[in-house]
């Protein structure tokens, strides 16, 4: 008869400790809800209920590739990052937000933060970004003009280097150049930020990402608003002093 007692009294406290376990763990729920004040995690995958990635919030030593519709391609020029990609519901990267910081052992920085929007299917059609280096510091807004996909995806990119690494190096540029003309390139259209003379500036850029106005002011307070050709000259300048 003891040996029965201790066997039920030993069941009891197991069901006791899995009714626990449960309840923690939101088991006990059917919508499976839990409640947390704070949760300690390396990566957290939100998904579809079929199991489509849509937002993956991740550590710098388990951050992900690149996603394209479903599939995952390795990025090992994101090693030194941590963030989140958002992901659409075909399972292709839509933008995303990755940032780093640190002082090498040469005692140099690297930092930068970016918030991504991407075209569908495409490369990041705005950008809010924020580098620092040994070198330089630019914060700053990019709008880019991108393809549509069916032009050329964002995967093409991969093939076009290698189609130009090909050619004789004095071909190479007449290769992007009929790309561009084509359209099946992304180009900076506004940025909006600092220069690397510390000035602010509105730089506004033709299809081909030429500069052919930009209101600037120094740091020492001078405003200007120039308008440039398409070899980068200014033509006409603008300031406070110009004849009206």
């Amino acid at each position: 008869m003891s040996q029965i007692r201790t066997f039920f009294a030993g069941a009891t406290t197991m069901a006791a400790a899995i009714a626990a376990i449960m309840t923690l763990s939101g088991a006990s729920d059917p919508g499976r809800r839990a409640s947390f004040d704070e949760i300690t995690v390396g990566r957290i995958n939100i998904v579809e209920p079929d199991g489509t990635k849509r937002l993956i919030i991740s550590n710098k030593a388990q951050f992900p590739g690149d996603f394209t519709q479903g599939k995952e391609r390795a990025r090992p020029d994101r090693s030194s990052f941590a963030g989140m990609i958002f992901i659409n519901e075909e399972g292709t990267e839509n933008g995303g937000f990755i940032q780093k910081g640190s002082i090498g052992a040469d005692g140099k920085i690297s930092s930068g933060l970016s918030l991504t929007f991407d075209r569908f299917r495409q490369d990041q059609a705005l950008q809010l970004m924020n580098n620092d280096s040994a070198t330089h510091q630019q914060t700053g807004i990019k709008i880019n003009d991108v393809p549509i996909y069916t032009l050329a995806a964002v995967g093409d990119m991969t093939r076009f280097r290698q189609e130009a690494g090909k050619l004789p190096e004095g071909e190479q540029r007449a290769y992007w150049n009929r790309l561009a003309d084509e359209g099946r390139l992304s180009q900076n259209r506004i940025w909006l930020g600092n220069t690397p003379g510390k000035s602010s500036a509105l730089q506004l850029k033709d299809a081909k990402g030429r500069v052919r106005m930009m209101l600037l002011v120094t740091p020492e307070g001078e405003a200007e608003i120039q308008m440039l050709d398409e070899q980068g000259k200014v033509t006409r300048s603008i300031t406070p002093g110009s004849a009206g």
